[in-house]
């Protein structure tokens, strides 16, 4: 997908300097005052404490030293003008706050709201063990590494309370302690029930960990123009572009028009995946698939699959491919419109170098994962001499071997490791986990479907079976990879509901894929809280 394509992508997931640039495009470009913004940012704060806490009045909030702190106290103002008894705790002392959120500072004083500037542990400790709704207004998007002094210790004070009293924390636009570019958390956080956020999400809202400690989200509308908004290169996956991007089967399709795929992979001890990758292949609507294998275990696969033709390939005669396999798996890809690589090969070092020299050399559309993808440890920028379009689909493991790197490494900052993948290897790159991260290194899209049943042995071959189809239906592979993810999270979704999220197993995945695709082929709009 070209960059023109960013258009149809209807939710940006913003930067906190893309964030910075909106708000001084708003303010210093358009004239609209910074105070006016936060004005409008506290009320809709303050708006939704009173419609979902109406019966609960008390409130504590708890003020940073920037403008989050004076989003706080617009909060404050609004909530002790309704009735509510809210208490306002700062971290710093009244002379170090300047700017907007000074002026708001000085209308609480002079409303009579009480403010205690820079209050002892103790002070705030005995406040925090009631069961006040707590209001976290003390780190914004501008928040990155690890708070300090005070406001650590205010972080960890209200969380204590939080998890004691079970009482619920609001964030005012970001959780404190999430980086909001990277969804990178401090040691010491703040998780919140529900966020209220400005203007656009952000990506530390959706991505690991920092999606952990969102909560609820709500996007309020501050009055900023669209003339104002930034541009924007992380977009969460929509569902109606989905949806709008994958060809319907049409009165005069036959089975080879609608998309042939060509798994290859299996070996000894490992054939369900690349059974399941196949079938996940035709349910996600593939005419026609083939699963290439070896010979001396295509007896198992003949059994195994009814719909799935089977291609048995010369082996060593104990379930592994070799160098001798590769002549007639690369005279069939050319029959085939994509290529599923890597499904359940395994690591015998003779199949590694057949498999990697094939995928080099095919000239359709693949999607390579597992053990496809371990067969280029270390050497990323081979990849960049396929001649057709490559998607990868590791999980932080396969992505640390793949780049020379370790596991820790990578979840550290997915975001940067997968972009800079994407950037060495020419592939897109599906970095699996929670809220799943696809990018071309340009564009990056994160995944919103999904649950923790999906942590369960093979339900990465289901996913490369899905975007094997899509990409076989001529999606691009960026967009390819992007609706694989969706709709094999929406297949989750559905499944944990009917079997039960602990239940789950991965061929639940492949019997939920028609109702998945029903779902997003009806869904006429997305549904969202304003």
């Amino acid at each position: 997908m070209d960059e023109s394509a960013a258009d149809s992508y209807s939710l940006p997931l913003y930067t906190a300097a893309q964030m910075r640039k909106t708000d001084a495009a708003a303010i210093k470009g358009l004239g609209i005052p910074g105070v006016v913004l936060m004005e409008r940012a506290g009320m809709a704060v303050a708006e939704y404490l009173l419609d979902h806490f109406c019966g609960h009045h008390c409130f504590i909030i708890l003020a940073g030293k920037g403008n989050n702190g004076g989003d706080g106290f617009v909060v404050a103002r609004h909530l002790a003008e309704a009735g509510s008894s809210t208490r306002v705790f700062a971290v710093a002392p009244a002379r170090e706050y300047s700017g907007d959120a000074l002026t708001n500072l000085k209308i609480l004083g002079k409303l009579g709201v009480e403010v205690a500037h820079a209050p002892s542990d103790a002070v705030l400790r005995r406040a925090l063990a009631g069961d006040c709704v707590i209001v976290d207004a003390i780190f914004g998007t501008g928040f990155s590494g690890e708070p300090r002094g005070r406001a650590a210790r205010f972080i960890s004070a209200a969380s204590a309370a939080a998890e004691r009293r079970a009482v619920p924390v609001i964030a005012v636009d970001i959780a404190s302690g999430i980086d909001a570019s990277t969804g990178r958390i401090a040691r010491r956080s703040l998780p919140a029930r529900t966020t209220v956020t400005f203007h656009a999400p952000k990506l530390g809202h959706f991505v690991a960990p920092g999606s952990y400690l969102t909560g609820d989200l709500i996007l309020a509308d501050i009055g900023i123009p669209e003339e104002a908004a930034a541009p924007a290169d992380h977009f969460l996956t929509d569902p109606d572009m989905v949806a709008a991007m994958i060809p319907p089967k049409m009165e005069y399709d036959y089975k080879f028009s609608v998309g042939r795929v060509l798994v290859a992979g299996g070996s000894r001890g490992l054939t369900g995946a690349a059974c399941m990758a196949a079938q996940a292949a035709l349910r996600a609507g593939a005419g026609v698939v083939t699963a290439a294998v070896p010979a001396s275990l295509n007896e198992v696969f003949e059994e195994r699959l009814l719909e799935v033709m089977t291609m048995p390939l010369d082996d060593d005669g104990a379930g592994h491919f070799t160098a001798a396999s590769l002549p007639g798996l690369l005279d069939a890809a050319g029959a085939f419109d994509a290529l599923a690589v890597g499904p359940g090969i395994g690591r015998d070092p003779r199949c590694a170098a057949m498999i990697a020299d094939f995928t080099l050399k095919a000239g359709a559309p693949a999607v390579i994962d597992a053990d496809g993808i371990n067969a280029f440890a270390g050497r990323p920028g081979s990849l960049k001499r396929r001649p057709a379009p490559t998607v990868l689909t590791p999980h932080a493991g396969e992505l640390a071997r793949l780049m020379g790197s370790t596991p820790g490494e990578i979840t550290n900052d997915r975001l940067a490791a997968a972009k800079a993948a994407a950037r060495r290897s020419g592939a897109v790159i599906l970095l699996k986990g929670s809220a799943t991260i696809v990018t071309d290194g340009g564009l990056t899209l994160v995944n919103p479907s999904g649950n923790p049943g999906l942590a369960t042995a093979g339900s990465g071959d289901v996913l490369t079976g899905v975007i094997a189809a899509l990409m076989a239906k001529g999606l691009p592979p960026l967009d390819a990879a992007a609706g694989g993810a969706l709709i094999h999270g929406m297949a989750a979704d559905e499944a944990s509901g009917r079997v039960g999220m602990d239940n789950l197993i991965a061929s639940d995945l492949i019997d939920y894929l028609p109702q998945a695709f029903a779902k997003l082929e009806g869904e006429e709009e997305i549904e969202r809280e304003h």
